[in-house]
């Protein structure tokens, strides 16, 4: 396993938000964690990179190459953010500075992870850009003179500019449209082939996890309440919330949603 989560607990002084999740992610797995919104999901992806807030304390133990992540230092957490653990987010937009074009950003990533040479870090995001679909002057712009679905493409082309073990993906096509959504999950699937990362994938989107999730854990009010792999949680859902989020599923019949179109889905 990359990834293994044993009994994590994610507390404010007051309540219990996440309640002994179990879990473990394999290396090349995209890995779909699904519920709706406030159900712990963003918290548990917070808790594995140690960005909770300062009022929330994490338990347990988050294994990855056989550390408890949660008794690294922060400066070993920040070694490990980025260049084994990579992370897109949902306000993908809020993760640039409008007056620094995307060269600088790529520059301060890379200077961060201890990429020095100038001619290498040109070199390596041009490659990083190209491996997106997106034309190298891109590089000298500014990200407001992009659109959502590009800024949404360089920030996967930052995640992935290290080639992490682990790629958290939290909500990451929820500000896109359809078309869009589709593209860049096309595209990161593609990524994570050639890399060979994990994906955590964070979505309240069936139709996203039907396409790409080997295994799915269903969570509601901070516990995991159902999980298997792709086929057995779609067509026999076994936790009356699993099926309650199934049949509700937006824009999907649940014939669609349980495969029997899945081969005119993927044409």
């Amino acid at each position: 396993m990359i990834l293994t989560v044993n009994n994590l607990q994610v507390r404010s002084k007051t309540k219990e938000l996440v309640k002994d999740v179990d879990f473990s992610v394999r290396p090349g797995e995209w890995f779909a964690l699904v519920g709706q919104s406030g159900s712990g999901k963003t918290l548990l992806s917070q808790a594995i990179g140690q960005m909770l807030g300062p009022n929330l304390k994490a338990d347990g133990e988050i294994i990855y190459q056989d550390r408890n992540l949660l008794d690294l230092s922060g400066k070993e957490m920040k070694k490990l953010r980025g260049k084994n653990i990579s992370y897109i987010f949902q306000d993908y937009q809020g993760s640039f500075t409008p007056f620094m074009t995307i060269k600088q950003h790529f520059k301060e990533y890379q200077k961060a992870h201890g990429i020095k040479s100038s001619k290498e870090r040109e070199e390596q995001a041009l490659t990083a850009l190209e491996s997106v679909g997106l034309e190298a002057d891109i590089y000298k712009r500014y990200p407001f003179q992009l659109s959502g679905g590009q800024l949404q493409r360089v920030s996967i082309a930052l995640a992935l500019l290290l080639k992490p073990d682990i790629l958290i993906s939290d909500e990451a096509t929820t500000a896109l449209d359809s078309v869009s959504s589709r593209l860049i999950l096309e595209l990161l699937s593609n990524l994570q082939r050639e890399t060979n990362c994990a994906v955590l994938f964070i979505t309240h989107d069936w139709r996203h996890v039907k396409r790409y999730a080997d295994h799915i854990a269903v969570m509601k009010e901070g516990e995991i309440v159902e999980k298997g792999g792709r086929h057995r949680v779609l067509d026999h859902p076994r936790h009356p919330y699993t099926k309650q989020l199934i049949s509700s599923a937006p824009t999907l019949s649940q014939t669609e949603l349980l495969g029997v179109t899945n081969d005119a889905v993927r044409s």
